[in-house]
């Protein structure tokens, strides 16, 4: 069986939820907002806030701003907007730079946000593949992506969600150069990585054999569990 591809993670949101009837949206641990800048300008009926806890991040997303998008800056286990003001939230690839004591609590405050019957979109690194061991000799997230996982699945055995889908994934991934990936993976402002020079010729061994002609071509593979918020009984 052939493993789905997905070069555009917005294609797939869009084939799991009616956006029409989903356009108040909230993105914890937006980043730069690039998805979301897309999703407004594919479907600007949509409303988005984005929430990002680096204070240095948001002050540049506000730099940048755009109709029908409002940037907040704090993090997902602790959200200061009203109960029940969306429709969708947007979880991508942020689970698990929550504290790890903190995720349940951001998977509740999420909920309260949500109207019943709001969806919670969970995308997800899954902790494998060629690029997972080039980058977890600098930074290895197996244990906090598994954290996210277990947090997920929590949230759901616990009766305040329905699942309603999980969906496997690879995304292609291409760098020109070492010099490309560096810049965006070892240099990205949340991480900040000062690398010692042993650390990082064993990162560029590592990545060399996977250089050809046209930069080097990886797939990540990805795990999204879509949620609904089941009303209170």
């Amino acid at each position: 069986m052939s493993t789905l591809q997905i070069s555009d993670e917005l294609d797939l949101l869009q084939t799991l939820v009616d956006l029409e009837q989903h356009p108040r949206i909230i993105e914890l641990g937006c980043g730069a907002a690039e998805f979301s800048r897309k999703l407004l300008a594919r479907r600007p009926d949509c409303e988005i806030t984005a929430l990002e806890v680096d204070e240095r991040q948001n002050v540049k997303n506000l730099l940048e701003p755009m109709p029908r998008l409002r940037f907040v800056p704090a993090g997902a286990q602790s959200i200061p907007l009203p109960a029940e003001s969306f429709d969708l939230a947007l979880m991508l690839k942020s689970l698990h730079h929550v504290p790890l004591d903190q995720m349940a609590q951001a998977l509740a405050e999420v909920h309260r946000v949500l109207r019943p019957g709001g969806l919670l979109y969970v995308s997800e690194p899954v902790f494998a593949g060629a690029l997972n061991e080039v980058m977890r000799l600098f930074h290895d997230e197996e244990q906090v992506r598994a954290a996210a996982e277990r947090a997920v699945q929590a949230a759901v055995r616990s009766g305040a969600w329905d699942q309603l889908s999980e969906t496997l994934f690879e995304m292609p991934v291409h760098y020109r150069d070492f010099a490309e990936f560096e810049r965006r993976m070892i240099g990205v402002t949340y991480l900040t990585h000062r690398l010692d020079a042993t650390t990082l010729g064993a990162v560029r061994a590592r990545f060399a054999p996977h250089m050809s002609v046209d930069g080097a071509h990886f797939v990540r593979p990805m795990r999204v569990n879509l949620l609904r918020k089941l009303e209170a009984t």
